[in-house]
C-alpha cells in the first residue's frame, strides 16, 4: 500500500493578517522601541519619506510595508518618520506611496 502526502500548505499571502498576528507584531514594535537600534535611527532625526529634520521626539515608527497588510516588524520594514508623512501614508504599500508622491508633484 503506497501512501500520498498532501503538499503542504502555506500560508496565503494575499489574505489579510489575523488580529492575533497584528498583536503579535505590534509587541515586537514596542518590544524593538526600546533597542539601541532603533534609538540610533531616531538621534539621525531624519524623517525616512520627506527626508526633512526632526527632533528624535517628534519622529514615529512607521512600518514601510503595513501590518493590516502583511508587513512585519522587522529592522528592514521600520523607518523613523515624521507624522505627516505617517499620517498622509496611512497602510499605502511603498509602490502606493510612491504613486501618491508623484501625483502631488505633478499637481
Amino acid at each position: 500500500m503506497v501512501l500520498k502526502r498532501s503538499p503542504p500548505s502555506f500560508p496565503d499571502p494575499w489574505s489579510e493578517p489575523g488580529e492575533e498576528e497584528i498583536r503579535r507584531e505590534k509587541a515586537r514594535a514596542r518590544e524593538i522601541r526600546q533597542t539601541t537600534w532603533w534609538k540610533r535611527r531616531l538621534a539621525r532625526g531624519r524623517c525616512h519619506y520627506c527626508g526633512r529634520a526632526f527632533p528624535p521626539r517628534e519622529l514615529t515608527m512607521d512600518h514601510v510595508v503595513p501590518l493590516a497588510r502583511g508587513g512585519k516588524s522587522t529592522r528592514g520594514n521600520l523607518v523613523p518618520c515624521c507624522k505627516e508623512c505617517n499620517t498622509s501614508k496611512k497602510q499605502l504599500l511603498p509602490i502606493e506611496w510612491e504613486e501618491h508622491l508623484r501625483r502631488l508633484r505633478t499637481s
